[in-house]
């Protein structure tokens, strides 16, 4: 259960991790106790309400805007949520989504192109796409509907319904929001390889990569993915799709760059790097490049980065 005070003892102290000396977290320790009865009491009784959100802006990688919640009582009650509805939202995502799924993420889907890339004349062609302003886009009646399709328990629809009504779309930074993103394409997931039988895909987030040998058959698959995304999740494709050749182009993903003869680093994590040893480097932050340089064809990048 959702609700049950062990279940909101053990959200809190997965959402606490590495986080303990947060002012949120210590001003709710001085109540710990108190405050778990009173946020099992309210589910229960279905008096919960999202708190109000504050706001900040962050200008890299690109302008955003990030919605943040108390951690007292919403971050717990997502953390809750999630104890419960993470194996439900993974039995439904396919072998071909990355984010927000253990034992994958952004290494995982840089092992799995790089692996069907060893197939050249399936790959010579690569469309790229992602979504217009995906997260806000999210159209929360469609969402909803999903939801009703995998989860029968009304009072956790309930719940689930006035957490996605506190916001427009999918607040960013809300910790929900990213589970409820990949949920949202998870049909669509199941529609590109189970009726459309498309060999070579991988998504992302909403960053989407499929790749064939017939540049046309792209160019098809292209024109039905508008119409579905439009149809049945409210969604436009981003005008600055790509349809071209792999190996000249190469195929920028999840912080790489793809051929079929070698991998490279993108060029602004390339930069962030350079930037960050030019600074005052810190070994945490060394290993971190090192990792990401690690699973790429790097090694002339190192010694340059960490020999001049």
């Amino acid at each position: 259960m959702i609700c049950s005070v062990e279940n909101l003892e053990l959200a809190d102290l997965i959402a606490r991790k590495n986080k303990s000396k947060q002012p949120g977290i210590i001003e709710h320790d001085k109540n710990r106790e108190a405050n778990i009865q009173q946020l099992h009491e309210s589910l229960v009784n279905k008096t919960y309400k999202t708190s109000q959100y504050t706001t900040f802006t962050i200008y890299e990688p690109k302008e955003r805007i990030i919605f943040r919640l108390p951690y007292f009582p919403d971050r717990i009650t997502h953390h809750a949520v999630m104890n419960i509805l993470e194996p439900v939202f993974v039995s439904m995502f396919t072998a071909d989504t990355y984010s927000c799924i253990k034992k994958r993420g952004i290494h995982a889907a840089a092992y799995a192109v790089r692996n069907v890339l060893k197939d050249i004349p399936g790959t010579q062609f690569c469309l790229k796409l992602d979504i217009r302003k995906f997260y806000p886009s999210v159209n929360h009646e469609v969402l909803k509907q999903l939801l009703r399709r995998k989860i029968k328990d009304q009072d956790l629809l309930w719940l689930l319904d006035g957490i996605i009504d506190s916001a427009d779309g999918l607040p960013i930074g809300n910790y929900l929001s990213q589970y409820f993103a990949n949920f949202y394409l998870s049909y669509f997931d199941h529609w590109i390889k189970e009726v459309l039988k498309v060999r070579y895909y991988f998504r992302y987030a909403d960053d989407l990569v499929i790749l064939s040998g017939d540049k046309q058959y792209l160019h098809q698959l292209l024109s039905q993915i508008r119409q579905y995304l439009q149809l049945n999740l409210k969604l436009e494709v981003k005008q600055n799709y790509q349809i071209f050749p792999v190996g000249s182009r190469g195929i920028d993903f999840v912080g790489y760059v793809f051929f079929h003869t070698h991998t490279r680093l993108r060029k602004r994590i390339k930069q962030s790097f350079a930037r960050m040893l030019a600074g005052n480097p810190n070994p945490a932050s060394i290993a971190s490049y090192n990792g990401w340089a690690s699973h790429c064809d790097s090694k002339h990048l190192l010694k340059t980065l960490l020999h001049d």
